[in-house]
């Protein structure tokens, strides 16, 4: 499979073939598997709310809703909209938006897979973006946002985030602020799809139960017409500052029940000890065996809590995130969490923890791969942080963690001057 038409064969990592589209520098996955015949279709564009400048945030998410206003060959006026297309051919279609990139999906039979080859390949540069339409979906999104407002875990988990961030783009909301989303234009619009909707930028996968050849040979009827782009793309050059000491953010709003969010800076995707860092967190959290169930959970002080290494391409948050129970208060459990913390910084975990947190790991890992759309998911968060092969290796890297990776992690991130509190107090 490696001498392709129109391909340059790059590498192979756990049964997912890559290629490169001579004509444009396309990147492309596949990931043929012997299941039923259905196959998911996905693009991958390496853009997110990372790539905002200040006054344009929200522009990613609201050009992902406008790719489905349709091109001039897929359109609601003429019959062919995008999704009635689609659904034409029994797929399951949706988008989403994320810090790091975009993505467009179509879970299908896969003897209809060429309509949505065909569709965004005509919408990778043929995204019409009319102004009525912009104005029309900016109401949906707005609605959007403000249904999001009085969420409290939504709210609480925005305001950690844009307390730790005081520079870098991931303190920016990725649905935008309310006041942006009201500027957006048609132009600015057009403006930030011509400057990240390319060939060059993106990676096409297919997973699922298809002919390889057959399907490159589609792909590439419908994409090497189009023009590369850019050789480079702007990343986020901006650097987070060192924090010099603790951070605290409240909300207060009406809901229940009360929440308590503690952050650390993290790491990037990409770092070495990444992986180490995961495993802290399943220590830490996952299962009832884990420390903060039976030190915090089992002894009533919450309903419910899990310590979570965010995954991006710039370094995100290590965060624990609990849901408190009735009647306690958010010093008690606060209290409790930085002495399950401080016990680990002092002694570190045992061995015992790592095995039965690299079993939880593996088991996920496993999970992840069962099926063409969890395999498309797990994907393109890996492509999103700039290594796909994250998403095959992930296994590997986890047996590789010992008990001295995982305590000197958390030395490196648990640091008392980089601590974000944030607490959601129901109001009364």
């Amino acid at each position: 499979m490696n001498d392709i038409p129109g391909y340059t064969f790059q590498k192979e990592a756990g049964g997912v073939l890559n290629y490169t589209m001579d004509s444009n520098g396309l990147e492309v996955l596949v990931y043929p598997q012997d299941l039923a015949p259905v196959s998911v279709f996905m693009v991958t564009y390496r853009v997110g709310s990372r790539n905002e400048s200040t006054g344009e945030t929200g522009v990613t998410h609201f050009l992902e809703h406008m790719m489905f206003k349709g091109t001039d060959r897929f359109n609601k006026e003429s019959g062919t909209s995008v999704f009635n297309e689609l659904q034409k051919s029994g797929a399951r279609v949706n988008a989403t938006t994320w810090m790091d990139r975009t993505n467009y999906y179509a879970l299908l039979p896969t003897e209809r897979i060429e309509k949505v080859i065909e569709i965004e390949a005509d919408r990778m540069r043929g995204a019409r973006l009319w102004p009525e339409d912009v104005a029309s979906e900016k109401t949906v999104i707005l609605n959007e946002h403000d249904q999001g407002e009085n969420e409290p875990s939504r709210k609480l988990y925005q305001s950690v985030w844009s307390t730790a961030y005081v520079a870098h783009p991931y303190r920016h909301p990725t649905i935008g602020w309310r006041s942006d989303i009201e500027d957006v234009s048609a132009e600015s619009l057009r403006s930030y799809y011509d400057r990240y909707y390319w060939p060059s930028n993106a990676t096409v996968s297919v997973i699922g139960s298809f002919d390889v050849g057959d399907t490159l040979a589609l792909i590439r009827s419908h994409f090497e017409g189009i023009e590369r782009g850019p050789d480079s793309y702007d990343g986020v050059s901006t650097r987070e500052p060192d924090q010099l000491g603790e951070r605290r953010t409240t909300i207060r709003m009406a809901g229940e029940p009360a929440m308590l969010m503690i952050a650390y800076r993290g790491l990037a995707a990409t770092d070495s000890d990444a992986a180490a860092l995961s495993v802290l967190g399943a220590t830490l959290s996952l299962g009832k065996m884990s420390r903060m169930q039976q030190q915090i959970a089992d002894k009533g002080l919450v309903v419910s809590i899990s310590a979570v290494s965010s995954a991006h391409a710039y370094p995100g948050l290590f965060y624990i995130f609990a849901a408190i129970t009735p009647g306690q208060s958010h010093d008690d459990v606060e209290v409790a969490i930085q002495a399950v913390l401080d016990e680990v910084l002092e002694n570190g975990i045992t061995q015992e923890e790592l095995d039965r947190a690299r079993s939880q790991f593996i088991a996920q890992a496993a999970f992840s791969r069962d099926g063409a759309y969890s395999v498309a998911s797990g994907l393109n968060e890996a492509i999103a942080v700039g290594d796909w092969t994250l998403f095959t290796s992930a296994e590997e890297r986890v047996r590789a963690v010992t008990v001295e990776n995982v305590n000197a992690v958390a030395r490196r991130i648990i640091l008392p001057d980089s601590r974000v509190v944030g607490q959601f107090e129901p109001a009364r």
